[in-house]
């Protein structure tokens, strides 16, 4: 698969790298290399995610106060409130 990473420089000096092929992938850097990378990066998530076997799981919102059963799996809550979901078992 072979991705574009499309930049442009804003009026305030930021820059924005986008990659088309990819909805929602855009990325904002102090230089234009550094939005690239961070653009890069987050393709590499959205194709990582893309291709999990869980990704067709449906996600539910983290809680804001775990039940007995989550805090007895092990569910970190910091992390998963830091993601705002939490992976369904499929």
């Amino acid at each position: 698969m072979n991705l574009t990473i499309e930049t442009e420089q804003e009026d305030d000096g930021r820059w924005i790298a986008e990659i088309p092929e990819l909805s929602g992938v855009l990325a904002y850097g102090a230089t234009r290399d550094e939005a690239m990378a961070r653009a890069e990066i987050l393709a590499l998530r959205v194709l990582a995610e893309r291709s999990s076997p869980l990704s067709s799981c449906r996600r539910r919102p983290a809680p804001t106060q775990l039940s007995a059963s989550e805090a007895a799996a092990g569910i970190d809550a910091s992390r998963e409130a830091a993601f705002g979901y939490i992976d369904s078992v499929c």
